[in-house]
């Protein structure tokens, strides 16, 4: 009998295998070959940033003074001179708006695409990819730098084989290495060979005698291992090595430039979504000291990572997102920082099918709510499925057989699109 949940269950994909995008066709093809998403846990004050309020009284104003940027009559934060440069490659959405305070709720939001739910975890834009698009020339789908910021970050209801990579490590540290990439030197390739049938007589026995699905799911993780170590191309693309000085220079000798230099090289190879984390972001206290610390290195890495992109031809094929769980209070507290605040704040999209020198949407005077036009979760993880060929109305299956949309409501955020 087909009812709806047994029309939806066909048309999901089950447990694992990547399904062929609906805007994946010829004729259709996705605008976004890979993402890159800068995630800055914490919070970002975009009163600090990129929407500063130069006019008003200082307590609402913060401590920084503004600077102009390509866009006429478009002002960033002080500590944004180099982004300020770029803004002609950038769309800012000023007008991003959600309802969850606490870091938690607002970093499965952001993740996700959708509102935390006590019953289950969902699983994040970076694993839903590696589901619906698989693997490409050998290189991981999902990769985190240095790992998956939490529990959010990854494969959620998932089976294990849609979790991220995680590349370990610091990339700034000269002696930067991805583990476990290459063959033990002690370690034949015919000792190598005869474990892997060792393994797979395993997982066969274990297949009949146990829970199907988890096995299956190593087997896919173990192979696409395999293809990794036997692909001198893709291992070649966690090289930092391979870089030139005046590269790792230009991005910073920091951890936030060396992730960014990492996830460049790591697109350019192949892999269609790298996330990592920059900075610290949740400045309740002395809000002034932190963004000194904190957003310079981001905007020299940030600034580079745009540019380099567009030198070498990629930006329009590489969407890149930078975004918080959420924004910071309008005034300033007795402790000198800004608490948590969802209400209004901003983020930035770049390439991958995106709007050059835009800036969307609008905060009020004060920052306290969106003035004009609101994006919510919603909105924008749609506009991402979408711009990666992903249908954002497909359902997968979740625990207890339920069907679950990628993206439960929302609009595509036409105004940005290129």
């Amino acid at each position: 009998m087909l009812n709806r949940r047994n029309f939806l269950k066909s048309s999901a994909v089950i447990g694992g295998g990547a399904s062929l995008p609906l805007f994946g066709s010829e004729k259709n093809g996705p605008r976004a070959k890979s993402v890159i998403h800068i995630y800055l846990p914490g919070g970002l004050s975009a009163q600090e940033s990129f929407d500063p309020k130069p006019y008003n009284p200082s307590e609402y104003r913060g401590p920084y003074s503004t600077i102009s940027t390509k866009l006429t009559g478009e002002r960033f934060s002080e500590n944004l001179r180099k982004t300020a440069q770029i803004a002609d490659k950038i769309c800012v959405i000023r007008s991003m708006t959600h309802g969850e305070a606490a870091h938690e709720r607002g970093t499965h939001n952001m993740l996700t695409g959708y509102r935390p739910n006590p019953a289950v975890i969902y699983p994040s834009l970076g694993s839903i990819t590696a589901h619906q698009l698989g693997s490409r020339n050998n290189l991981p789908p999902y990769i985190c730098i240095p790992k998956a910021f939490n529990e959010f970050s990854g494969r959620g209801f998932l089976s294990s084989a849609y979790s991220p990579f995680s590349t370990g490590g610091d990339p700034s540290q000269s002696n930067f290495k991805v583990q476990n990439l290459q063959r033990h030197g002690k370690l034949s390739e015919e000792r190598f060979d005869r474990r892997k049938a060792i393994l797979a007589d395993m997982n066969k026995h274990s297949s009949i005698n146990h829970e199907a699905a988890i096995v299956s799911a190593m087997e896919a993780f173990n192979g696409e291992s395999y293809d990794l170590m036997n692909s001198p191309s893709a291992v070649a693309a966690f090289d930092l090595s391979k870089e030139n000085n005046k590269t790792k220079d230009w991005y910073g000798r920091n951890q936030t430039g060396q992730r960014m230099l990492l996830a460049r090289r790591l697109v350019e190879a192949g892999s269609r979504y790298v996330a990592l984390t920059a900075g610290g972001w949740d400045h309740h206290d002395n809000i002034r000291d932190g963004i000194r610390k904190s957003l310079p290195p981001l905007d020299q890495a940030f600034a580079a990572l745009i540019k380099d992109l567009d030198q070498r031809g990629l930006l329009d094929s590489t969407l890149v997102i930078l975004n918080s769980e959420f924004g910071r209070t309008p005034k300033i507290n007795k402790t000198g920082g800004r608490d948590h605040y969802p209400k209004v704040f901003s983020m930035v999209m770049a390439g991958g099918g995106i709007k050059r020198g835009l800036i969307h949407g609008k905060s009020d005077t004060t920052s306290s709510m969106v003035e004009e036009k609101p994006v919510h979760v919603a909105d924008y993880a749609r506009t991402v499925y979408t711009l990666m060929g992903i249908d954002p109305d497909k359902a997968i299956m979740s625990p207890g057989d339920r069907p679950v949309r990628l993206v439960y409501g929302g609009q595509v955020i036409n105004d940005i699109l290129a």
